[in-house]
């Protein structure tokens, strides 16, 4: 009819829904156009799942939590955020600004160990969820208030935006001092990652580093100098050039991480044999690698790469100190993300 003027509306290339798991809110980041979606939930804003399309079917990359039950237990901290600290904590005990604190007062000394910090439980509030043709965004925050914890008297705010594009999934996370003093602050991710149902023995590992952190039974890592070995005088933990895992335990901590020519430092995780792979990038900061031998369930079934701020027992090392102090009023950020390498 003359007159009449037809408008069509396209939908984004991204797209973001609302699901559940459980009782579990979930928010789902699309990816329609390559067939890719990441599915992450409310509690401690830990991403569950990673799907990317090779070779025609739908493949998970996240060995992350299965069920209700899985995510509210929190075994294994599968795709934990980690703050304020990432990993241990000697004896649960650190001291900062001179002074002396316990984060777990009255536990007998055989019994005591802090890890992976405090909002791994925490249900986080959305302050943000949009889409459109460039990416998918989720922004989840939470507060961390002073003396809510034994042992730490001090408040942060916590901001973690997960966003989806064509690169791949980046995590940003904003940790900001809510207090009036400085406060000992840093942050890690704990995600669990597996290529297909290949072995995790058979993939590739590469990580650019020039030291291995040292470390004693406990994790904890030897103390001053002793603890920065050049890679050249640890041969087996030597993955500058790819190799395959093979039987090797790792639960490892690598510093002095070449950048690539964009500055980004990136660990490369890949199957020969599917040419199914990603890169777990990062701007700064350690990359820990973990072959999930000590893991509650499927053992060995994926291998966990965790970008982190700082080392373990982070809050008790002089040489650490500048990586993790974070000023009254000041605000820190941390990038790091997961880019498919999909032959």
């Amino acid at each position: 009819m003359a007159g009449l003027v037809a408008r069509f509306t396209s939908m984004p290339s991204f797209e973001v829904a609302r699901d559940a798991l459980g009782a579990n809110a979930l928010i789902v980041l699309h990816d329609a156009a390559r067939g890719r979606r990441v599915r992450i939930a409310h509690r401690g804003a830990t991403v569950l799942s990673i799907e990317v399309r090779h070779r025609g079917r739908a493949i998970d990359l996240a060995d992350g939590y299965r069920d209700a039950a899985e995510l509210d237990a929190r075994a294994s901290s599968r795709f934990a955020v980690m703050v304020p600290f990432a990993n241990r904590i000697a004896d649960a005990r650190y001291r900062f600004d001179g002074t002396d604190h316990d984060l777990q007062p009255g536990v007998p000394e055989t019994e005591r160990a802090a890890r992976h910090g405090f909002v791994r439980g925490v249900d986080f509030d959305l302050q943000a969820l949009s889409a459109d043709d460039d990416g998918a965004e989720a922004t989840f925050t939470t507060a961390i208030p002073a003396n809510a914890h034994p042992g730490y008297p001090f408040a942060i705010a916590l901001a973690i935006r997960y966003r989806l594009d064509a690169r791949g999934l980046t995590l940003e996370a904003t940790m900001r001092n809510v207090g009036d003093d400085a406060a000992p602050c840093f942050f890690g991710w704990h995600p669990y990652f597996r290529l297909g149902d290949t072995p995790l023995a058979s993939w590739e590992l590469q990580v650019p580093a020039r030291t291995v952190i040292a470390a004693g039974a406990d994790y904890i890592p030897l103390a001053g100098a002793a603890a920065h070995v050049p890679i050249e005088r640890a041969p087996p933990l030597d993955f500058r050039t790819p190799r395959a895992v093979g039987a090797l335990e790792l639960n490892h901590a690598f510093a002095d991480l070449a950048s690539d020519a964009d500055g980004l430092l990136r660990s490369h995780l890949r199957d020969p044999s599917s040419g199914l792979g990603l890169a777990l990038w990062q701007e700064r900061g350690v990359m820990l690698a973990f072959t999930a031998d000590t893991v509650s369930r499927d053992v060995r079934g994926s291998l966990a790469l965790e970008p982190m701020e700082s080392w373990a027992d982070a809050f008790n090392r002089a040489d650490c100190a500048d990586a993790i102090r974070l000023a009254p009023g000041a605000e820190r950020r941390f990038r790091c993300g997961v880019e498919f390498e999909i032959a």
